[in-house]
């Protein structure tokens, strides 16, 4: 080979090394790029990943709230059930009537359901009849009306109360 062409194969190599270097200068570019991306994107992953955790904990820390509200309805129900199961239990006792004219009773709603009830149902009570409570529901009418109102009436004695209960008609004393 001649100098000439010698020298024109160095230039080429020069040139393709130099073009090599310049693409592995702009790999590098890419590279410290690429590795800049991913720092970052680390960064992010390790944000969310604590995020993640703290929901986490918020999430079990919610579970047992709710766990405990659960219990503490079910604490609530039993004792609810109990004196709804109370409340119906006293109620059984209970007689109403309907239709009696306002202040018929008079003064002592007792001795009246005392006197009237043998009469209306013509059954013969021994002991006498006794009650536990005996009132009227409802307001009093203004300007001395006289109206239909409920009285409600508790028995001392359940059999009593059966009696009463079992009577199919109850007749009318005036007639």
């Amino acid at each position: 080979m001649s100098d000439k062409e010698q020298s024109t194969t160095m230039e080429r190599i020069l040139q393709e090394i130099t073009a090599v270097s310049r693409q592995i200068e702009g790999m590098d570019a890419s590279k410290s790029s690429l590795n800049l991306e991913t720092k970052s994107m680390r960064s992010d992953i390790a944000g969310f990943q604590s995020r993640v955790a703290g929901l986490e904990h918020s999430l079990g820390t919610l579970k047992t709230h709710v766990a405990t509200a659960q219990d503490r309805d079910q604490d609530i129900l039993y004792p609810r059930s109990k004196i709804t199961d109370l409340e119906d239990r006293s109620r059984r006792a209970n007689i109403c009537l309907f239709g009696i004219p306002e202040n018929e009773e008079g003064p002592d709603v007792q001795a009246f359901l005392g006197t009237i009830l043998p009469k209306l149902t013509s059954l013969s009570f021994d002991p006498p009849l006794e009650f536990q409570r005996a009132h009227r529901v409802g307001p009093k009418c203004p300007n001395g009306a006289s109206r239909p109102c409920l009285i409600i009436a508790c028995l001392l004695r359940h059999t009593q109360t059966r009696q009463l209960l079992q009577v199919n008609k109850i007749t009318d004393p005036s007639g």
